[in-house]
């Protein structure tokens, strides 16, 4: 159950840092929800999804890409989180017609990767200060 309870935490957790994302970075957004109620299921729905796709795509990446964190010094990880956001939006956009649009990859993603990041990381302080 404690487990349930911190998967639960780490999703609502996640799910205020997307939306804080969608707040301070231009061409990110979520899109569906007609009431509020509806709004915050699909973000927290959203950062399910996106916890997923961390947990199982992001490893496979990151280890074939071992030689560009090596050239990059470490860099390649804000385009990996980038990448991981951009996967998250394709699926949740064209599986489901709702969830997280972002416009361009290039910059709205990894503007929307760095903020996610450190939003994520204070929040995570806060939490554990708890």
């Amino acid at each position: 159950m404690i487990g349930m309870g911190l998967f639960l935490l780490r999703a609502a957790i996640t799910g205020f840092a997307l939306w804080v994302v969608t707040l301070v970075v231009p061409g990110i957004s979520f899109v569906g929800g007609d009431t509020t109620l509806a709004r915050i299921g699909i973000i927290f729905v959203v950062a399910v999804v996106f916890g997923l796709v961390n947990a199982i795509i992001k490893p496979v990446v990151q280890i074939i890409s071992i030689p560009l964190y090596i050239l990059t010094l470490g860099l390649i990880h804000v385009v990996i989180n980038a990448f991981m956001l951009w996967i998250t939006s394709w699926i949740t956009e064209h599986t489901t017609h709702w969830g997280l649009v972002i416009d361009n990859f290039w910059w709205t993603a990894i503007w929307a990767a760095i903020v996610l990041s450190i939003v994520g990381w204070l929040l995570s302080l806060i939490v554990r200060a708890d």
